[in-house]
This record gives C-alpha cells, sequence and structure tokens, in this order.
C-alpha cells in the first residue's frame, strides 16, 4: 500500500509541475536495432534456408535469405546496405556459409537432446 501511495505522489507531482503526459507525445530518442536470424529446416538437413534481418525500429530494412544467395533491401535505405554489402565477396561467402555454420552445425547439436528425450504423452481425466 505505501508502493502505491508514493506512485501516487509522484503522479500528483509530475502533474502540479507541468510534465506532458505520455499519451499525448511521441517519445523521442528511444530507437531500437534488432537482428534476427532464422533456420528453416525441411526434412532435417536435406534442405536448410537461412535468413537473416536486420530490423530499426519494428521496420525490416534489408535481410539475407540463403535461397537467394544476396543481401536483399526492403527500404530505400536497406537498398543501399544491400548493395553495400553484396559488393564485398568475402563477406557474401561468410554470410552463404552460414547455413552450414550455423544452420547445420545447430541442428547437430541440438537433435539429439530435442528428439531423442520425447516421452510419451499422459492424459489426466478428472471430474
Amino acid at each position: 500500500m505505501e508502493r502505491l501511495t508514493a506512485a501516487g505522489a509522484l503522479l500528483v507531482a509530475l502533474v502540479v509541475l507541468g510534465a506532458s503526459s505520455a499519451v499525448d507525445t511521441e517519445l523521442s530518442g528511444v530507437f531500437q536495432e534488432m537482428v534476427k536470424s532464422e533456420c528453416h529446416f525441411i526434412n532435417g538437413t536435406d534442405r536448410v534456408k537461412f535468413v537473416k534481418r536486420f530490423i530499426y525500429n519494428r521496420e525490416q530494412y534489408v535481410h539475407f535469405d540463403s535461397d537467394v544467395g544476396l543481401y536483399v533491401g526492403d527500404t530505400p535505405y536497406g537498398e543501399k546496405v544491400a548493395r553495400y554489402w553484396n559488393s564485398n565477396p568475402e563477406w557474401m561467402e561468410y554470410r552463404r556459409d552460414a547455413v552450414d555454420r550455423h544452420c547445420r552445425h545447430n541442428y547437430e547439436l541440438s537433435t539429439p537432446f530435442l528428439m531423442e528425450r520425447r516421452v510419451p504423452p499422459s492424459v489426466s481425466i478428472s471430474l
């Protein structure tokens, strides 16, 4: 109860001092950069697709797709980034090898743990 009273007092103080409500104004100075790597396995490791997504403030601007073998720009800025990365043969070779280095390697490590530990399902019925 004491924390609730303190939070209420703080809110009243902010309103009295003229702090604007966050509901009406857009927050500024908060940026988010996210890189997401995905491995898509079709029939074990026979068919593997690697996708690496680059996201800025919830908008994907460029991604690499191993089926395409190149970076693809999803925004005008992403197109510039894709052209720059695609122009570096060593970097592209490294990225293309991610299917083996990242996906297949982790599949081999994880499969015994994930697949061989299956427990038969059990069902309990009660009134």
